[in-house]
C-alpha cells in the first residue's frame, strides 16, 4: 500500500471514529483521531495479521494500552475486515459487542482487553516474552498515551522489557501533549520521554506521528533493531483532521452533536 493509499484509508478510519462516537453520544474522539495514522499503518502495512483467522498463533499482536481510544481500534478493525463497518454505529449501545473499551472475549481482532491506564504495556511485555520463550517470530506492538506515561506501571514494564532485551516489542507513544485535565507538561510532566525510554535500554525513535513517510521509516528501523525493544515517540495532533477538535482538550472525551458531526464529516470528506 502506498502512502497515498494509506492516507485515504486513514480518512475512512477517521470518518468511522466520528460516526461511532456521534452514534454513541459519548466516547473519546480526540485521542482516537490523533492515533488514526499510526493505527492505519499498523493494520494495513506493518503487522502480520489475517482477519479471517484472528486467533492465528503466529500473528503479530497489538495492545491498545490507552483503551479509551477504542473508537480508533474499532474503526481500523472494521475497515480491515474483522467485522462490518456498519456495526460502528452500535458503539457503547446496550447489547453491542463494541463496548467503551476493547474486549478480547467478544470483539474479533482484539488481542487484549484494556481500559485501566498503565496496564497495557505490562500485557504487551508478557506477550513479547512468551514469544521469545516459545521461539516464535511474531512481534508485539503497544500503543500508549502520553498522559498514561505518568503511571508508574509503565516504567516497571519498560524496565523489564529493556532488561530482557525484548527486540520483538515496539512501544508507540501517542504524544499529542493533551490529557483529560489539560496539557501533560502542566498536569504532571513526563518529559523527556525519549531520554526516559533510553534509560530503560530502549532504542528510541522520534517522529511526526501523522506523517506516513516518517511512520514507515520508524517501523522499518524498529524491525532492524536487535537486542533491545524500540520506543517510537510519535508527536501527533489531538483531534487530527477535524478543525474544531484539533489541539482542543475539550474533545478528549466528548461526542459531537448533530451539527458538529455534519461539519466534521464534511471536513473529512473534503480531505
Amino acid at each position: 500500500m502506498t502512502n497515498q493509499e494509506l492516507e485515504a484509508k486513514a480518512l475512512e478510519i477517521r470518518r468511522g471514529i466520528i460516526t461511532a462516537v456521534h452514534s454513541a453520544a459519548s466516547g473519546h474522539p480526540g485521542g482516537s483521531l490523533s492515533a488514526a495514522d499510526i493505527m492505519t499503518y499498523l493494520y494495513f502495512k506493518e503487522m502480520n495479521i489475517n482477519p479471517s483467522n484472528p486467533k492465528d498463533p503466529d500473528r503479530d499482536r497489538f495492545v491498545l494500552s490507552k483503551g479509551h481510544v477504542a473508537p480508533a481500534l474499532y474503526s481500523t478493525l472494521a475497515n480491515r475486515g474483522y467485522f462490518p463497518v456498519d456495526d460502528l454505529t452500535t458503539l457503547r449501545h446496550t447489547g453491542s459487542y463494541l463496548q467503551g473499551h476493547p474486549d478480547m472475549k467478544h470483539i474479533p481482532g482484539v488481542d487484549m482487553s484494556s481500559g485501566s491506564l498503565g496496564q497495557g504495556l505490562s500485557a504487551a511485555v508478557g506477550m513479547a516474552l512468551a514469544g521469545k520463550l516459545d521461539n516464535k517470530d511474531y512481534r508485539v506492538y503497544a500503543l500508549l498515551g502520553d498522559g498514561e506515561s505518568e503511571e508508574g506501571q509503565i516504567w516497571e514494564a519498560a524496565m523489564f522489557a529493556g532488561f530482557r532485551k525484548l527486540d520483538n516489542l515496539v512501544v508507540i507513544l501517542d504524544n499529542n501533549n493533551l490529557q483529560i485535565d489539560g496539557s501533560i507538561d502542566e498536569v504532571c510532566s513526563p518529559y523527556p520521554l525519549d531520554k526516559k525510554f533510553e534509560a530503560f535500554n530502549f532504542h528510541v525513535i522520534n517522529i511526526d506521528g501523522n506523517n506516513f513517510e516518517e511512520i514507515g521509516a520508524a517501523f522499518e528501523e524498529a524491525r532492524n533493531t536487535k537486542g533491545m525493544p524500540t520506543a517510537i515517540i510519535a508527536r501527533t495532533i489531538k483531534g487530527k483532521g477535524v478543525s474544531f477538535m484539533e489541539n482542543n482538550v475539550g474533545w478528549h472525551g466528548k461526542a459531537p452533536n448533530d451539527e458538529e458531526f455534519e461539519q466534521a464529516m464534511a471536513e473529512l470528506g473534503r480531505a
